[in-house]
């Protein structure tokens, strides 16, 4: 099976970084452009990239306050599961790892998915750093497919 990783040195304390990701009030300065909720074991929520005119169905499985976030959610061909882990680092700085696990189709669907994963929550970890250590809103994943640059 394959999966992707996507780690990142984030320059706050673990309990700031990890509310980053839970709640939607600040993920959206970063991420998605709308949440239906706030992330808690068990709950169902739905992101939002209004720009791409794209939304996802978010199942939350586990939420490990400052530790750990489990989701399952609408991937490439199925549904995924996404793991964000958080560790407490030197100078009160946290490590983010994020992993995404569950890629179907034949072998180049899956690479190709697997390299967008992981390229995608490169933007997703690039943007939080900038975010939270510097109150910049860099609009990575907004502008990495402008509108009529690609389209057929």
């Amino acid at each position: 099976m394959i999966n992707t990783k996507t780690e990142m040195l984030i320059r706050k304390p673990i309990a700031e970084v990890f509310e980053a990701f839970v709640n939607p009030e600040i993920t959206t300065k970063f991420w998605f452009t709308k949440s239906s909720g706030k992330l808690e074991t068990g709950k169902h929520v739905t992101w939002t990239w209004e720009m791409y005119d794209a939304s996802s169905e978010v199942a939350v499985k586990a939420i490990e306050e400052n530790k750990r976030i489990l989701i399952e959610w609408d991937g490439y061909q199925s549904r995924n599961t996404v793991e964000w882990i958080f560790s407490p680092h030197e100078d009160d700085t946290t490590f983010v790892s994020v992993t995404e696990s569950g890629f179907k189709g034949d072998a180049d669907q899956i690479i190709s998915d697997a390299l967008n994963s992981k390229g995608g929550f490169t933007w997703l970890l690039a943007g939080a750093k900038a975010f939270l250590e510097h109150g910049v809103q860099l609009n990575l994943v907004a502008d990495a497919y402008p509108k009529g640059l690609h389209e057929d």
